[in-house]
């Protein structure tokens, strides 16, 4: 029973796609996007009922028969309730995130609702299990964040999403699915020396910066998280003033070179691993560093875009990216 469901989601999927072809986001969700059916607890309900009426028109009984109408009244208001949910939100998602082998992929969702009306419990999904649920009150955004479970190292593309809601009573579902592709760069899991051993083993390039540089002080920078606290400016906040940062010359004049020619010994994967944890160290200790790998050379430098460069070059090394 179950594969049969599948199944049969999977060709509504399928229909859904050549129907309404590749979305650009954002998107905003029009009446012709969106299907409704009822769920097992209004199918229930809708057995119910019909015995209801069934009864009263036996025992000619004019209470249950009004009763009877009201759930039917009001079973219909919540259907047009739980279909206008969904109608003309506005969804968008930046569709490209970094993540690490063994962790969890997140996208963050924005959901904007132009008019005046709440809209509530309403679920995003894709994938097989991974899915989130929020509301938006009325002329306002809300962010929503799915995070998918990835396992290995590579490039995993999602070509559909979905939205649903079964607000407000559960008795009926209506969703709708989102043509628009989700990318996820999911580097190595971190693993190895740090990067100063290293460097030592390697000739000493960092470990001689760090030392001058502890000696060559440059001046404040502001606060920034993941640097190390031996670099915070204590007597600046013991003044009372914002959190700052001692700069050295020394971390900025000799960069540093991440090279997969000083992992001999080790398999690819491994040396993979012990870059990306290079990586994670030289950034958060503010240090420019470059990346060279066989086919891929990326210059020294320092701060989130060049992390998520290098991060996305282990990612994607002798791996062809899926279209």
């Amino acid at each position: 029973m179950k594969s049969l469901r599948q199944a049969a989601v999977d060709r509504l999927r399928a229909w859904s796609a050549r129907r309404h072809g590749r979305d650009t986001l954002p998107i905003t969700i029009h009446r012709r996007r969106i299907y409704i059916l009822p769920t097992r607890f209004g199918l229930m309900l809708a057995a119910l009922l019909v015995a209801m009426l069934i009864a009263s028109l036996n025992y000619n009984s004019n209470l249950a028969l009004a009763f009877a109408f009201l759930m039917v009244a009001l079973a219909l208001v919540a259907m047009h309730h739980c279909h206008r949910n969904l109608l003309a939100l506005s969804v968008d998602v930046h569709a490209e995130t970094d993540a690490f082998a063994g962790g969890e992929a997140c996208f963050e969702f924005v959901l904007r609702n132009e008019s005046r009306i709440e809209r509530s419990d309403i679920q995003l999904r894709f994938a097989k299990d991974a899915q989130s649920i929020g509301s938006v009150a009325g002329n306002t955004h809300g962010r929503v964040t799915v995070c998918v479970p990835v396992a290995r190292r590579g490039v995993s593309l999602f070509k559909q999403f979905e939205l649903r809601t079964d607000h407000p009573f559960g008795w009926f579902r209506a969703w709708t699915y989102v043509q628009a592709s989700l990318t996820a760069y999911v580097a190595p899991a971190p693993r190895g020396e740090r990067v100063i051993a290293a460097a030592a083993a390697a000739g000493g390039t960092a470990l001689r910066a760090e030392a001058r540089g502890d000696e060559d002080f440059a001046g404040l920078r502001s606060y920034q998280p993941g640097v190390s606290l031996k670099h915070m400016a204590w007597k600046v906040l013991a003044r009372g003033g914002e959190p700052m940062l001692r700069s050295y010359s020394g971390l900025a004049a000799n960069p540093e070179w991440l090279d997969w020619s000083s992992l001999d010994g080790l398999e690819a994967e491994a040396r993979l691993s012990q870059l990306c944890r290079w990586v994670l160290d030289s950034e958060a200790a503010q240090r420019p560093y470059g990346l060279r790998i066989p086919g891929t050379e990326l210059a020294p430098a320092c701060g989130r875009e060049h992390r998520s460069a290098c991060l996305r070059a282990l990612a994607c090394f002798g791996i062809e990216a899926p279209r």
